[in-house]
């Protein structure tokens, strides 16, 4: 298990209870049953207290947690007869962003998402989910197929944020991600999304104009990360706490102003600590969401998608 900063106490305790059973098993006569027991309640308590009042910037630590399912776990456990479809036709294949055509309940479906991989050999070749102009460009082209037939799209976000480097921009970065923003806006089927990490800047927003936004009760979603936010406004990376209470970035916040329309439960501990269960939860509120959307006209589907994002903020604001 991978330890994040704010659960050493945590570690110390599950280490305790480890080294305990690794003793008896090295010498068969010892009983330490009990006393392992009560580590292990003591630890189980402690995870509940620690993630019952977990800051911002504490959030932001859960969400990037390598251990998390990612993108690809969930198109793994969830979706059939996963068809993937490379390229933008244009430059090349982008392997941070994945999609495809694919089955879910057996209801034909495109699904999109950010993959960011799970070892440094796959990170390094998904680029660590940071989506290059041909990534966004692949994704419309998949948008227009899910139109042009009129399947349902799901988007699966878990981005820090577009690559912002010198090839990117030579390519057209922010075209494409203005371009992705606005296919989102134009199709007439129903669009989903859920953002299961990290949902960051407009490398999100390309993915997540939809009908219907969820996240993970221990995501994150901002404009910009904080510790990209603190290097702006204090000038120094440092002050990333404070710059995640500012940014309302948790999904309870964005739930409050409007800005997503439900929350996914995580098991106690995060996602990383009840993988299957938390693929579940997800593919329970994709289920429901597309429920909801059935049946309607690409009319009111595009409407109600503009419309939503024209009263965003309002909300909030009101309250």
């Amino acid at each position: 298990m991978h330890y994040l900063e704010f659960e050493k106490p945590l570690a110390e305790i599950e280490g305790k209870a480890e080294e305990l059973r690794a003793m008896a098993r090295s010498d068969g006569g010892m009983d330490v049953s009990k006393e392992a027991e009560a580590l292990d309640r003591k630890a189980e308590t402690l995870l509940k207290d620690l993630y019952r009042g977990l800051t911002p910037w504490q959030k932001c630590q859960v969400a990037r947690h390598p251990e998390r399912p990612h993108c690809k776990d969930y198109i793994d456990e969830l979706f059939t007869e996963y068809t993937p479809l490379a390229g933008d036709r244009n430059f090349a294949d982008d392997h941070a962003v994945m999609g495809g055509l694919a089955r879910f309940n057996d209801q034909p479906v495109v699904v999109i998402g950010h993959e960011k991989g799970n070892d440094t050999k796959s990170r390094i070749e998904r680029n660590f989910g940071m989506a290059r102009p041909e990534g966004y460009r692949k994704a419309i082209r998949l948008m227009d197929m899910a139109h042009r037939f009129r399947l349902p799209v799901v988007t699966l976000v878990d981005t820090p944020g577009a690559y912002p480097g010198k090839g990117a921009e030579e390519r057209g970065q922010a075209e494409a991600i203005a371009r992705s923003t606005q296919k989102c806006l134009e199709i007439g089927v129903p669009l989903i999304s859920v953002v299961i990490g990290e949902g960051g800047s407009g490398g999100a927003v390309a993915f997540a104009t939809a009908n219907r936004v969820a996240m993970l009760e221990h995501s994150v979603y901002s404009v910009i990360s904080p510790e990209g936010c603190a290097s702006i406004l204090w000038k120094d990376a440092e002050k990333m706490r404070e710059a995640a209470e500012a940014l309302r970035l948790t999904a309870q916040d964005l739930q409050k102003l409007g800005v997503i329309d439900r929350i996914i439960k995580e098991p106690v501990g995060g996602a990383q600590r009840g993988r299957k269960e938390t693929v579940e939860a997800v593919g329970k509120a994709i289920e429901t969401m597309l429920k909801e959307l059935s049946g309607k006209k690409p009319e009111a589907l595009i409407r109600d998608r503009r419309q939503k994002f024209l009263d965003m903020g309002s909300k909030g604001l009101a309250a």
